[in-house]
């Protein structure tokens, strides 16, 4: 039983850690990088759909996206939803290609986005945190119902505590690569 909990503790920060990593991919860099317009939705027959569904996304040069729908009547919905989204760049149309530049990034804007990378990063540290939280709590109430003694639950306590600290080292590296990278000219 305390293995399982073990076990699950560490597929949750690992489930935490992925999901850093997608946070991650939508801040923005000096290079262009397809996964920026991946929260971007398009009303396609009245329903909003992910963007990728609806055309093709390829990078066309270091800073240069091209977004190709499948449906020419889409270029104008695409347009307005990147427009809308928050991410701050002014899609360019040529009938039936979408050219989104990015334009370079400011050692302003690198600091802002940087330190948004910061806050992801807490972010995930703390969700990794509050999954030992529980996994402990589970382990307590274990030896509380008398289905694990106290050194067993001690020693699941510590190797949880292993798990929890190398899942946050792992952030950590995460984080020093994702300022590495904004920081790079």
């Amino acid at each position: 039983m305390i293995d399982e909990i073990v076990e699950d503790a560490n597929d949750r920060m690992g489930k935490s850690l992925d999901s850093l990593q997608q946070a991650f991919a939508k801040i923005r860099t000096g290079r262009a990088n397809p996964s920026l317009l991946d929260g971007i939705s398009v009303e396609y027959y009245g329903a909003p759909t992910p963007l990728n569904q609806v055309a093709s996304i390829t990078v066309e040069d270091a800073r240069t996206l091209a977004v190709s729908p499948w449906e020419k009547p889409l270029v104008p919905e695409i347009e307005k939803a990147i427009l809308k989204s928050d991410i701050g760049i002014t899609p360019v149309s040529t009938g039936d290609i979408i050219r989104v530049p990015l334009p370079p990034l400011t050692e302003e804007n690198r600091k802002d986005l940087a330190r948004l990378a910061k806050q992801e990063a807490e972010n995930g540290r703390i969700a990794i945190r509050n999954i030992r939280r529980d996994a402990i709590a589970d382990i307590r109430e274990l030896v509380k119902e008398k289905e694990a003694t106290e050194d067993e639950a001690r020693k699941a306590e510590e190797r949880i505590q292993g798990v929890t600290d190398a899942r946050v080292a792992e952030v950590d590296g995460a984080l020093a690569a994702k300022e590495a990278d904004l920081m790079e000219i």
